[in-house]
């Protein structure tokens, strides 16, 4: 999907949350067929760099814990979580995304509850959940982060835990380059303005929001959740997979991912 024009603008959380909306419902047929074999139809990568929750496990044990994935796309990610024995409500703002967790639902004959939802109002009773995760789903295309958060909270039982992953904030310092020029900043890291595409009308079409690292902990520590731990994960050897801005040059040099555990106090 080629934008009609780019700009940093602020834009609010219903202008949002419809431009994503129709972005992701317009460019998920394309981001299945480019990414779905590195994301697996069951599997769980948190990221580019390939860092696999098999391994890292960051979540912990989530054998009969009931578990929500924000932003989950189609769903490859909860679908895992439920083949290790977890209880798990997926949704996605993307009606389109999820008709493709349908499609790999029918494949496997393993169903993923979903529901069509925007990340800053949750359909979903306090305290339901053990735990949360979010593969790069939702945060990075809000408006109000901070509800986010709230709303995460809010359906976490005490002591449940919320692991996230979002684009290192060091990134929108650089160009979105894999190559040589990616590795040369060419805007301040403090600027916060969204990364904005518009259509023919001049309407965005699509919203990306930056936060500083300070940024995400301070949201962390307002919403009453504790931060626990951060990942920063490395470009391992032999990966030599190109997606978007994320590259084995660029990884060797810069951090890609900000991996962020926070547990709400029992």
């Amino acid at each position: 999907m080629s934008p009609e024009g780019v700009g940093r603008h602020k834009v609010g959380a219903t202008a949002t949350s419809r431009a994503n909306r129709g972005w992701w419902d317009g460019a998920a047929d394309e981001y299945q067929a480019e990414h779905g074999g590195f994301l697996r139809d069951s599997g769980f990568v948190w990221c580019p760099e390939g860092l696999d929750e098999a391994d890292a496990r960051l979540l912990g044990d989530v054998e009969g814990r009931d578990l929500l994935e924000i932003g989950c796309g189609a769903g490859q990610c909860g679908r895992w979580l439920a083949g290790r024995g977890a209880r798990v409500a997926a949704f996605d703002l993307s009606f389109r995304q999820l008709q493709h967790s349908r499609r790999i639902d029918l494949d496997l004959g393993t169903p993923l509850p979903v529901v069509q939802a925007d990340a800053e109002s949750l359909p979903f009773a306090d305290g339901s959940f053990d735990l949360a995760c979010s593969a790069y789903g939702a945060l990075p295309f809000v408006a109000d982060p901070a509800a986010v958060f709230a709303e995460t909270r809010r359906v976490l039982r005490p002591g449940g835990r919320f692991v996230f992953s979002v684009s290192h904030p060091v990134r929108w310092a650089f160009p979105d380059d894999p190559g040589p020029r990616g590795l040369t900043s060419d805007r301040s890291y403090f600027d916060r303005a969204p990364y904005v595409e518009f259509d023919s009308e001049g309407r965005p079409s699509y919203v990306e929001h930056h936060r500083t690292m300070a940024d995400w902990v301070g949201h962390i520590v307002a919403s009453g959740l504790v931060l626990t731990a951060l990942t920063e994960p490395e470009w391992p050897e032999g990966h030599d997979r190109v997606w978007g801005g994320w590259s084995p040059l660029r990884g060797r040099h810069l951090p890609g991912t900000a991996i962020f555990t926070c547990e709400r106090p029992a």
